[in-house]
């Protein structure tokens, strides 16, 4: 659950920036700690019984057997998924860096991203010779690059 101060900031988030397109300063900066907060209270949602057997991978799944503690929500047992657990409107979808991700596959495409909310991530198809081009364009428009690479 979220406390009283996660929630005024939500409000005050979602009433104010949400359905406008100007952006104030520090907009990016409560999005990054409401981000934090929130994600720090979202528990690692576990695969029942995957702890106890090798085989089985870590990515959720949902229990489903009769007499399973995990179904029956056990206490001791880990959490299930539950829509209780979603992070607030404001801040789904984002980057940790509270910035919203863009995909871009060429040059053109940098140009119509806002650096004050956006960054780029570039597509893993796109080659050495159109990266450069777009890190270059990114560079000179002081657009945030996600995944710059090792040049």
């Amino acid at each position: 659950m979220m406390g009283p101060g996660l929630w005024s900031i939500v409000k005050f988030l979602t009433h104010q920036f949400f359905f406008t397109e100007t952006m104030p300063k520090g907009e990016v900066k409560l999005k990054k700690r409401l981000i934090r907060k929130a994600r720090g209270k979202k528990p690692e949602f576990r695969r029942q019984e995957s702890w106890r057997l090798k085989r089985l991978d870590e990515s959720w799944r949902r229990p489903k057997g009769l007499d399973s503690k995990m179904r029956i929500r056990k206490k001791g047992w880990p959490p299930r998924v539950s829509v209780g657990y979603r992070s607030p409107r404001v801040i789904r979808g984002l980057h940790p860096s509270g910035l919203e991700e863009v995909l871009v596959h060429n040059p053109r495409e940098v140009e119509g991203v806002d650096p004050e909310r956006q960054a780029i991530r570039i597509a893993h198809t796109v080659g050495a010779k159109k990266r450069m081009a777009i890190l270059e364009m990114a560079k000179a428009m002081g657009v945030t690059v996600l995944n710059p690479g090792k040049g």
